[in-house]
């Protein structure tokens, strides 16, 4: 089921998406009378690729789910926290890089502001989330390197290291800090779905968003006014987190 969900995913991203309406059409037109249908399905596809690749619809779609909670300004010290938990978003075990570079930007840019939150709260534990996925090495051990490198002291870190998902997390976190209030450092886009599915445990993090992909502009540069690779990825991102709300709801996870 776990590979089900993680292929149907990346069938329907924007890019395959495109690509599967312009192959299709493409067959159709070569080696097909079916020409009527065949340029339907081309203009569909080139239809979805401009769609995807300008601004209005990925950072529309995008901004609802990282604008929902807003980013942790102040730290509340008043409240008795005890855990900030940090949420793996990838990484690549590879032996010939250093291990800060090891993990993907989300997962890094996720833990700079876990270090960042744990600073205002020293006595704190420190516990980052992440199995070993597609990877033999749990991205929980990888994170907790890097986070040592960030200065956090060892026997503060506790690592969260058989988890596949985010409903795992939320299960297996649920184990580990108990009924106790604690600081979700996860992306931005991801903390709808996460914070959705801590609470049906019933557990009450403290949103701190990471990651933001939308960041509100005061000028206009003439990229803004051309298709890119980044919006097709910020159309990605929207649309997994959409996918993955649909199946949580579906699955009564949320």
């Amino acid at each position: 089921m776990f590979l089900l969900k993680k292929t149907v995913a990346l069938v329907l991203f924007p890019l395959s998406l495109c690509l599967e309406f312009l192959l299709a059409g493409a067959f159709l037109l070569w080696f097909t009378r079916r020409q009527k249908t065949g340029k339907i399905l081309v203009c569909v596809g080139v239809a979805l690729l401009v769609l995807f690749s300008y601004y209005p619809f990925a950072n529309i779609s995008l901004k609802y789910l990282e604008y929902r909670y807003p980013p942790l300004v102040d730290v509340p010290q008043s409240l008795d926290i005890r855990w900030v938990v940090v949420l793996g978003g990838g990484h690549r075990s590879d032996p010939e890089l250093p291990v800060t570079l090891q993990l993907s930007t989300v997962s890094l840019s996720r833990l700079v502001e876990g270090v960042r939150v744990h600073q205002f709260l020293p006595e704190s534990r420190f516990l980052l989330s992440g199995g070993p996925v597609f990877d033999p090495v749990p991205e929980a051990t990888t994170m907790g390197r890097v986070a040592e490198i960030m200065g956090i002291k060892g026997d503060m870190i506790t690592l969260e290291d058989r988890s596949r998902d985010t409903a795992d997390q939320a299960r297996f976190i649920h184990e580990i800090v108990g009924d106790n209030r604690f600081i979700l450092v996860t992306s931005a886009s991801h903390m709808p779905r996460s914070v959705a599915l801590f609470r049906k445990r019933g557990m009450n993090p403290i949103p701190a968003p990471a990651d933001y992909c939308i960041k509100e502009s005061r000028g206009i540069a003439p990229g803004a006014f051309f298709p890119s690779a980044a919006r097709l990825r910020k159309a990605e991102r929207a649309l997994y987190e959409y996918l993955g709300l649909g199946w949580a709801r579906l699955t009564g996870q949320i």
